[in-house]
């Protein structure tokens, strides 16, 4: 069977499409990133995946003229103006509001399923937004905070995720893309069955460590943003997963 194919939106590294990947069932056929010093890492691990610089500047058009489907749009829009670190501007704010041209992408090219990440603060500055602009397009969509101690990272790092599919699945389907991507953080476990490999609180680090201090060299200040903007590739596998088996796709 086809893999479905991954749109993979403010790239960072490659955790999204690393762990939708893992999955068994998707393959990345574009990037879309920034930031010169991760581009080069997506080049170096998908060295013949398609890159683009600017979300504001992809369309459809290109897309197409470049001879790419998409089945899957995946990625976390900037969050600093959601971060409750941040001015809290939520989706009017310059960064996260480029979550305008992820709906905009999304309504150019109409994928089967939607997959979004973000922080916590997107819940009380932007969550009904998002959740409106997706059913304007006609996607419903199951979502829950998943920290990626769930799933056996040694930090808590908390993050919201989203699944969105077309709402002509909504009432055979619904549970099924919920399956395995549910939790409920105080239990300390996937509904799905899956057990998280939480330690204690006392074991969790803020974030994953690379360095002490950041020193100022600059290949630890370009390292260091670029692992602090990744997502925990486990939990896009697991929602991979999910996906593929409620769309019956074998990996």
């Amino acid at each position: 069977m086809r893999k479905l194919r991954v749109l993979d939106l403010f790239s960072g590294i490659g955790g999204f499409s690393l762990g939708l990947e893992r999955a068994g069932g998707f393959e990345t056929v574009a990037f879309c990133e920034i930031e010169p010093y991760c581009r080069r890492v997506l080049a170096k691990h998908w060295p013949g995946v398609k890159q683009y610089d600017d979300v504001r500047t992809l369309t459809a058009d290109t897309l197409r003229r470049d001879g790419i489907t998409v089945d899957v749009i995946c990625g976390g829009f900037p969050c600093q103006d959601l971060s409750f670190a941040g001015k809290r501007a939520a989706l009017s704010g310059e960064r996260s509001g480029l979550w305008g041209e992820y709906r905009r992408l999304i309504g150019e090219l109409r994928p089967r399923f939607v997959i979004v990440e973000n922080v916590p603060g997107l819940l009380s500055l932007g969550m009904g937004d998002v959740l409106r602009d997706l059913a304007a397009l006609g996607y419903d969509a199951t979502w829950d905070c998943i920290p990626a101690s769930a799933v056996g990272a040694h930090h808590r790092r908390d993050r919201v995720w989203v699944v969105a599919y077309s709402q002509e699945k909504r009432d055979s389907r619904q549970g099924d893309y919920a399956n395995g991507v549910k939790h409920q953080d105080n239990a300390g476990e996937f509904r799905g069955g899956y057990l998280a490999e939480d330690g204690p609180p006392s074991e969790w680090r803020g974030e994953p460590g690379v360095c002490g201090v950041v020193d100022g060299v600059p290949p630890f200040v370009d390292e260091i943003g670029a692992l602090g903007n990744a997502v925990y590739p486990k939990i896009p596998e697991l929602i991979g997963k999910a996906i593929m088996q409620a769309e019956g796709i074998s990996a």
